[in-house]
């Protein structure tokens, strides 16, 4: 078997290892790993020569036990895609003449294809696209194997790969036109995928440090759709996920009742709509505005003001959610009011102190005892940093009193506990906070590094939103995270690294931006190409019905069909010299009876031509320096303006002749 036939092996068999290394546990992406060094082994030290069998009856049994492990069946998304690789890579590897080749190129496209399971992003894209190169590049050396010699040069490998790139360009305008015209029909069955994957920056429970951690991440959260200029100002956008309102001294999770489901009358025509989009397809709660509802019966709203999805749709679609504008369900159950006071003194004695000391200075009045506990942040040179090094003991405690740096979930953890000593029903709620316009400000992106913790207070019978973190940094809530971030280099910490950890952050943003913009437009334009959007395109062309849609595809199909067989005949026409342009000038302008005969030499016709002139001088010396330039080893640019010239003597004496002839006619 040739070296260069198996070649085109070694990208294939990379590209499906990284393409799924984010989908796959680890154990079974070592394994492929294992493979994939054996296959590159036999192609640079081995000369191809057969593995053991043995040994590859080890490697496909490791590996199917590694995946039966892992996801407990070979059925499935996950596990058959899996087990398509497994194939893949033992076909690469047991391979040992031509045909074997052809299996594993033609296998190779499926399990391209089957990449599409785990994710339709435009990144996978691209992986698909090299593997489906590089699976031509091997179709293609084998149908000319024997008949072309193929060379190991560089040149030989871009040669192949921009003729399969050719080839894929040609077939473009084809598929562009099907994909638009082609009726699309929904898909009979819907396979979920396995939840292997982790589905969000945030949790079901939060302890201080957590969100800190969440906020050194730049990676996309969700996107909102809409009229933003319907939506509160940034200040105001507080992105709510989920309350916690229990606390064990280190953890805070969220008590049962918060999760009764309840049903919020929504009347569209009074709130303002808007469509959330997940960066991920698995994400289970949805992060909507304050006083957000929802009417799709996929999701259900809580009593804490949460919505969660109960039924998965099939894909990445946006949830068209209500902003109310004005409060709704904040009325408390007294389970709930009394779960928010509950707070045993000794998880942090200094704060119940301070707590009380606090209130008898208030005068015993709720809303001045937050005026004071926010005022006390304010003059204690609070810190508010991504690093504020980890808490033991009494935390609390220790965090107020000791260490006074914090992130938000440490603002918001003592403020909860300070409202609570003082009598004060207070829970935590955390979410996002903020965001910033996408590149072309026609959507809001939220990224993991908006994460945010604050809180809410039990006041005149309403929960009111109290962000301790605008006390101690305001220009966080003001500006956005990203925004402060890049203008406070202190909320790194003062460790070493962070200065390059700034670098790096703003390096990468803005890289990462354009990647999650790119990959929204691919989502929403492609991917999210429906029956109803396919409906939609074509109404807005005036096409109503599928016959005429038809046609339209039938009628473009045939366009570019003419379009390549004219291209084709004029770019691939045969290349004429300087010499041979000028004569066919020449006979364009003389009359039909006159030009060359496929017989002639140039010598015999412009002797004919002479016979039928009297002055045969420019006939004569056009033959002179035609024979000069075509055999002459010395030819300048004076030559072909000299028999340039004479061309058109012997024209003009042509046409004189023409014209003698029909006044004589005449």
């Amino acid at each position: 078997m040739d070296k260069q036939l198996y070649f085109a092996v070694l990208p294939l068999t990379i590209m499906v290892l990284v393409a799924q290394f984010a989908y796959m546990p680890a154990s079974v992406s070592l394994i492929w790993l294992i493979m994939l060094l054996v296959i590159v082994w036999r192609y640079f030290y081995a000369a191809l020569k057969p593995i053991s069998k043995l040994f590859l009856v080890a490697l496909v049994c490791t590996a199917l036990g590694l995946i039966y492990l892992s996801f407990k069946t070979f059925l499935g998304v996950e596990a058959g895609v899996a087990l398509l690789t497994t194939c893949l890579y033992a076909k690469c590897i047991e391979s040992k003449s031509t045909r074997d080749l052809l299996v594993v190129f033609n296998f190779g496209l499926f399990v391209c294809a089957s990449l599409f399971l785990h994710s339709q992003s435009a990144l996978m894209l691209i992986g698909v696209l090299v593997g489906l190169i590089f699976c031509l590049i091997g179709l293609y050396r084998i149908q000319i194997h024997g008949f072309i010699e193929i060379n190991s040069t560089r040149s030989s490998i871009k040669h192949d790969v921009i003729l399969t790139i050719r080839t894929i360009l040609i077939a473009t305008p084809f598929f562009l036109i099907l994909f638009i015209f082609f009726p699309r029909f929904p898909p009979l069955w819907h396979v979920p995928l396995t939840s292997h994957q982790g589905m969000t920056g945030m949790s079901d429970q939060m302890s201080p440090g957590d969100i800190a951690e969440l906020s050194q991440s730049t990676a996309l959260a969700f996107r909102i759709m809409g009229d933003l200029t319907q939506l509160p100002i940034q200040q105001q956008r507080y992105w709510r996920a989920m309350v916690l309102d229990q606390y064990d001294g280190v953890v805070w999770t969220s008590h049962t009742v918060n999760q009764l489901p309840i049903r919020n009358e929504i009347f569209p025509h009074q709130a303002v709509r808007y469509q959330y989009l997940s960066a991920l397809p698995n994400q289970s709660w949805i992060m909507g505005l304050d006083q957000s509802g929802v009417r799709d019966p996929n999701y259900q709203q809580y009593a804490d003001g949460s919505i969660k999805q109960i039924r998965r749709p099939s894909g990445t679609v946006p949830i068209e959610l209500y902003w109310m504008q004005t409060q709704i369900n904040t009325t408390a159950r007294a389970i709930q009011l009394r779960q928010a006071l509950d707070a045993p003194q000794q998880l942090a004695p200094q704060t119940f102190a301070l707590a009380q000391q606090l209130w008898q200075q208030s005068n015993s009045s709720p809303s001045l005892y937050i005026e004071r506990v926010l005022h006390w942040y304010q003059t204690q040179g609070f810190v508010y940093t991504l690093s504020p090094g980890v808490l033991s003991g009494t935390r609390m405690d220790q965090f107020l009193f000791e260490r006074k740096e914090g992130f938000c979930e440490h603002y918001a953890s003592s403020f909860v506990l300070l409202m609570r000593y003082a009598g004060i029903p207070a829970r935590i709620v955390v979410g996002y906070q903020g965001g910033q316009l996408a590149p072309d400000a026609k959507s809001w992106e939220v990224r993991q590094l908006d994460a945010h913790a604050w809180t809410e207070v039990y006041l005149n019978d309403t929960w009111q939103r109290i962000d301790p973190t605008a006390v101690i940094a305001p220009a966080r809530i003001d500006e956005g995270m990203q925004r402060y971030l890049e203008d406070n280099q202190n909320v790194w910490g003062n460790q070493a690294q962070s200065g390059w950890a700034r670098h790096n952050f703003n390096f990468l943003k803005t890289l990462i931006i354009w990647r999650d913009y790119f990959d929204y437009q691919w989502q929403s334009k492609v991917v999210g190409y429906d029956v109803n959007r396919q409906q939609n395109f074509l109404a807005s062309l005036g096409i109503f019905s599928s016959t005429k849609a038809m046609l339209m595809m039938l009628s473009l199909i045939a366009v570019v069909v003419i379009i390549f067989v004219w291209g084709h005949g004029y770019f691939y026409r045969p290349k004429c010299s300087r010499l041979e342009r000028l004569i066919n000038g020449f006979s364009h302008k003389i009359h039909r009876s006159l030009q060359k005969n496929k017989s002639e030499t140039f010598k015999s016709w412009f002797q004919r031509l002479s016979m039928h002139v009297k002055y045969t001088k420019p006939f004569d010396d056009a033959i002179a320096v035609h024979e000069k330039i075509q055999f002459s080893g010395e030819v300048s640019d004076k030559d072909y303006i000299k028999f340039k010239e004479l061309l058109k003597l012997c024209a003009s004496e042509l046409k004189s002749l023409e014209k003698a002839c029909v006044r004589k006619g005449n």
